[in-house]
């Protein structure tokens, strides 16, 4: 945390840090209109063909009337925390010095609740501006164990939803995400640690696992997102909540043989557990 009145000058404190001085000295600038309307349509095409990367949805962009060059769409991307999905060696990038896990779950039949949680991050576009959100589900049933609403990419808002999930859900045997910063944070796996859950993270060639929860993205944009411009946190948390809340308890699921998730979630826990 940089002390902008303190004694040490602020060079030092960001060499101590190890952070760049135009960070520090940075001052966040509104995103105007045109920016985030353009990150709105990257939005909706990256959830119709996630596979596209920075060059394609360029040239899909310019198709549409958009004078955007790759650089710009690369910049959106990033601030956006968003991806292609394909086989590669990393889905997204650790933080300096965090540990990476090795990866559990080849060759795993995921047969109950509780087994394997994964968790993912993605954008949310409101009617200005734009939020991020965490959400923890349980792999066999789907069912969305906990949410949080951040205006930024960091750990705290994770580590919130994750101290929720233990609280109401349990413990599961496994914990698998992606290698983002946010994860692989001491913060994050500290908590899995004291929990005893095993940490899994995804590797090479593991972009399949981010299915499931890509699914529940491409529902929650469609069916909630898109349908409302979200003029205030307070707005988008409201109705993100009903949403979760609906998609759990009444929104069948055909991979589910037409039941929800919460009745697939409940009714496959033993009796004890269930209690």
């Amino acid at each position: 945390m940089i002390d902008r009145a303190g004694p040490l000058p602020i060079t030092r404190q960001c060499e101590i840090l190890d952070l760049s001085r135009s960070s520090v000295y940075y001052r966040l600038m509104p995103i105007p209109d045109e920016e985030l309307e353009l990150m709105r349509r990257i939005d909706e095409i990256h959830l119709r063909l996630p596979f596209l990367g920075s060059r394609k949805i360029r040239d899909v962009l310019r198709r549409e009337g958009h004078g955007v060059n790759r650089k710009k769409v690369q910049r959106l991307m990033r601030l956006m925390g968003m991806c292609a999905l394909y086989p590669k060696r990393r889905t997204s990038l650790p933080g300096k010095g965090h540990t990476i896990y090795p990866y559990l779950l080849r060759d795993v039949a995921v047969v109950r609740p509780n087994q394997v949680w994964v968790a993912d991050i993605c954008y949310i576009p409101m009617a200005r501006g734009f939020l991020y959100l965490v959400a923890i589900m349980d792999w066999y049933s789907r069912k969305v164990l906990s949410w949080r609403l951040s205006n930024t990419l960091d750990t705290e808002f994770c580590v919130g939803a994750l101290e929720e999930a233990l609280r109401y859900h349990g413990v599961p045997e496994i914990f698998n995400t992606d290698q983002g910063a946010q994860f692989t944070s001491e913060a994050f796996t500290g908590k899995l640690k004291e929990a005893q859950v095993r940490i899994s993270m995804d590797g090479k060639g593991r972009w399949i696992d981010n299915i499931f929860i890509e699914r529940l993205w491409r529902s929650l944009k469609y069916e909630e997102v898109y349908l409302k411009a979200y003029e205030t946190v307070a707005e988008a948390i409201r109705g993100i909540g009903e949403y979760f809340d609906f998609y759990n308890e009444q929104r069948p699921h055909q991979s589910l043989a037409r039941r929800t998730p919460n009745e697939v979630y409940v009714h496959s826990l033993t009796r004890p557990e269930a209690a």
